[in-house]
């Protein structure tokens, strides 16, 4: 097996006061996050899963499965109770993220780690132009030459099939399958060890969706870039991941090979979320 790019342990995010029952009384046997004595929610209940080199990770699980907020922990847009997580970058330095202060960890957003959101809103700033967009993680990562910064731009422009006559545009001129692309591109122009996808094909056409994923796998063999992707779109881990966790109320329920859990799985509750989309 590839060298591991991410080694997460018993990850704990509550949301409240906590108290010593917070984990005993809440999880996929009680069918709650919510703490019955202190009403505190435990969005993650200890959470642990390795990611290897060039390997892509589903993470899939309904609304208030605790799958969002395990990657936005994981590229700092939120902070967890406690728990560890390691991660090794292309030089092989092993890095503790949980530990790092806040320049460390704008540093490694810019330059180590990249982060595509379901809503583009969130990834995009609307007030640049498209391609001003992917110029500015550029220079926040470190590049001052111009005219490598345009070069880079019309690079990854080109990768995520967007015509280099639109880069002067603004973002909310385009669909919203094209901003996704955008992002995509935003993401990757500084060569991010790690990708995080995050419910990226939600609210877009079917047509826009399969486009989007194609693009996506493509990007991903072409960049050796390791990827988790959280959906709640088991068609989505079925084209993209080679394993696959299952998440309900802030803890693991199964995992493995996506072929194997998506076709012999042993929990009922992975049983359940498979036979609903049959």
């Amino acid at each position: 097996m590839a060298n591991k790019v991410l080694e997460v342990n018993n990850v704990k995010k509550v949301y409240g006061s906590e108290c010593p029952d917070c984990l005993q009384s809440t999880g996929p046997e009680h069918a709650s996050n919510i703490c019955p004595s202190c009403g505190s929610i435990v969005a993650l209940g200890g959470v642990s899963f390795d990611l290897h080199a060039n390997e892509c990770l589903g993470i899939v699980g309904e609304s208030g499965s605790g799958k969002s907020t395990l990657v936005k922990s994981l590229y700092f847009d939120q902070s967890v109770t406690s728990g560890k997580a390691w991660f090794t970058d292309q030089q092989g330095e092993r890095i503790d993220l949980f530990a790092q202060h806040a320049a460390q960890q704008r540093w490694l957003r810019n330059n180590r780690l990249g982060m595509v959101y379901q809503n583009p809103h969130i990834g995009l700033n609307f007030d640049f132009t498209v391609g001003g967009n992917i110029a500015e993680r550029l220079l926040m990562g470190g590049s001052r030459n111009y005219a490598k910064i345009r070069s880079s731009v019309q690079s990854y422009l080109e990768k995520v099939e967007i015509p280099l006559a639109r880069m002067d545009d603004m973002p909310a001129d385009f669909s919203g399958g094209m901003q996704q692309r955008v992002q995509i591109a935003k993401a990757l122009v500084t060569k991010p060890s790690l990708l995080f996808l995050d419910e990226v094909t939600t609210g877009l056409d079917l047509s826009v969706q399969a486009r989007i994923l194609d693009l996506i796998l493509q990007l991903r063999y072409d960049l050796d870039v390791a990827m988790i992707v959280v959906t709640h779109d088991l068609g989505v881990v079925r084209l993209l991941a080679d394993r696959t966790i299952v998440m309900k109320n802030g803890q693991v329920v199964e995992g493995g090979l996506t072929d194997q859990v998506l076709h012999d799985p042993q929990h009922k509750y992975t049983q359940r979320l498979i036979s609903s989309e049959l």
